[in-house]
């Protein structure tokens, strides 16, 4: 036998009643296997399904990929280095709330004497809703045509971070551009206010343009960080099942 044990986040914790579940499975259970042992635990769980992804110790992987004794197993629901005096990039998740300001301190503490190009995003909270997450739709039709009071996000955060840095990794590669930062909140975000900032910085503004676009496209496609609706008398999950790696060039 072999024991693993089982994370829950965003809606699946709040079905469950509970972030962690430890389980005891037959030696060469697969993660599937897991998943339909986990449901005969909580069977709330069992029409999420088609929507999770899952990842093995921080790194995603296949249903059909096998344990190994003291794994930890994330279940994913839809998800919404340095050099020198300066930092190569900054990845990082924030408790903390910040505003556009963020901008002028991410791109002071990136940007080089070599670089001609700084490009900012920012993300802020909306009052409109967003699509709701697999499950989600009755919660979301109680809700319909009411505005949004603000968001909570919730991270699995050593994987968020993995994910981030792998972004960083693919931009390097992709468009040459070596100095990037992306800096999410966690918690509550109250409505107006900025959730995720991101900044490249680098010779050339088409380089620097089209590394931010795809820092965020990739961040809201692939890093484990959901997202609330907050009303004043509920809330809704928001998201769609997580893209486990980057598309293929010709699908971009």
């Amino acid at each position: 036998m072999i024991e693993v044990r089982v994370r829950l986040f965003a809606v699946q914790r709040e079905l469950a009643g509970r972030k962690e579940v430890p389980l005891e499975l037959a030696s060469g259970a697969s993660i599937e296997d897991a998943w339909s042992r986990l449901v005969d635990l909580l069977p709330a769980l069992a029409s999420g399904r088609p929507a999770v992804r899952f990842a093995r110790n921080g790194v995603y992987a296949d249903a059909d990929e096998l344990l190994a004794n003291g794994d930890e197993l994330a279940c994913i629901p839809p998800v919404s280095g340095g050099s020198g005096d300066k930092p190569r990039r900054i990845i990082e998740l924030r408790a903390d709330p910040f505003g556009l300001e963020i901008l002028a301190e991410l791109g002071d503490r990136l940007a080089t004497d070599a670089d001609g190009a700084i490009c900012g995003f920012i993300g802020r909270t909306r009052s409109s809703a967003g699509t709701p997450a697999p499950g989600q739709e009755a919660e979301a039709a109680r809700h319909a045509g009411r505005q949004v009071d603000a968001l909570e996000y919730e991270a699995h955060e050593s994987m968020a971070l993995a994910v981030l840095e792998a972004i960083a990794d693919e931009i390097d590669a992709r468009f040459g551009v070596s100095r990037l930062a992306i800096a999410h909140r966690v918690g509550v975000v109250p409505l107006g206010t900025v959730s995720v900032a991101v900044v490249a910085a680098a010779a050339h503004r088409e380089a620097a343009f089209e590394a931010a676009r795809y820092a965020i496209d990739e961040l809201k496609a692939r890093a484990p960080i959901w997202k609330a609706e907050q009303f004043s008398d509920g809330h809704v999950w928001i998201g769609s099942p997580a893209r486990t790696g980057p598309l293929a060039e010709e699908d971009r």
